[in-house]
């Protein structure tokens, strides 16, 4: 289902996405995304391939496209940090956010909104449906890292803590980043989901399809599996700490149910 034409823009959701470095991709992306939804917003982090200036150009001609540029890359949390505070500035209460490199279903923006406009107050987490191009070390990894999420949180249903396919609202999520120095990075995902059950909104889960794009097809990829599993490892560390901090209210919640 695409976006009726004419349809005005929403005045309480809108789709975010950070990008840095991802090619022609991200044209194809954005332009696929504003066929779904209107706004658009896209966070350019640093980006020196030439298509901060191509979205910039886009925007002139879209009125439903806004373009903000960083000098300097950040980190995919930082530039979805900008755009937060950008959008609750504006007035927004949600944001979807998804990758500029083609992995995450544009065509599904509408019923991920529709899903979060009937439970405003949860976040809308995307569930990967994997087909033959994902690679079996990062499907097996994420299992590890999904593993951790649940018991960081007592299983309050992350279904995937990975994928950035998903509706947050913009004010508790603010709040959680603006108190803490981490989920600058490629730890956002993760601690996003995690910190924002401690915080007592609940998952809601969609299936998704994502696929990975070879070199071929424009894919672009900036994950290092050392570095980023560093990060991750030392994510979970702190997230264990925090846990085992928070174990009490955690456990009265989960005893509470979901009214709680």
């Amino acid at each position: 289902m695409s976006r009726p034409s004419g349809a005005a823009p929403s005045r309480t959701h809108l789709v975010l996405i950070p990008t840095y470095n991802a090619g022609p991709k991200v044209l194809e992306t954005v332009r696929e995304a504003l066929g779904q939804w209107a706004p658009v917003w896209v966070v350019v982090d640093g980006s020196t391939d030439g298509t901060g200036e191509q979205l910039q150009a886009l925007a002139r001609s879209e009125p439903n496209l806004k373009v903000m540029v960083l000098a300097q890359n950040q980190g995919k949390g930082a530039a979805v940090l900008h755009g937060l505070v950008q959008a609750e500035a504006a007035g927004y209460t949600h944001v979807l956010t998804m990758d500029s490199d083609g992995q995450h279903p544009a065509w599904l923006i509408p019923a991920f909104m529709q899903a979060s406009q009937a439970q405003p107050a949860c976040m809308i987490l995307g569930k990967p449906v994997f087909d033959a191009s994902a690679p079996a070390l990062r499907v097996q990894g994420r299992k590890v890292s999904n593993a951790w999420a649940n018991l960081e949180t007592l299983w309050m249903g992350i279904g995937d803590s990975l994928y950035g396919f998903r509706v947050y609202p913009v004010s508790p999520l603010l709040q959680i980043m603006r108190g803490q120095r981490w989920m600058r990075r490629f730890d956002f995902d993760i601690e996003a989901a995690v910190r924002l059950c401690w915080a007592g909104i609940w998952p809601v889960n969609l299936d998704a399809p994502v696929k990975y794009l070879q070199a071929g097809e424009g894919g672009v990829s900036h994950f290092k599996y050392l570095r980023d599993n560093v990060l991750l490892t030392w994510m979970h560390t702190r997230l264990m700490l925090g846990f085992v901090l928070r174990l009490p209210l955690l456990l009265a919640r989960r005893f509470r149910g979901r009214s709680g």
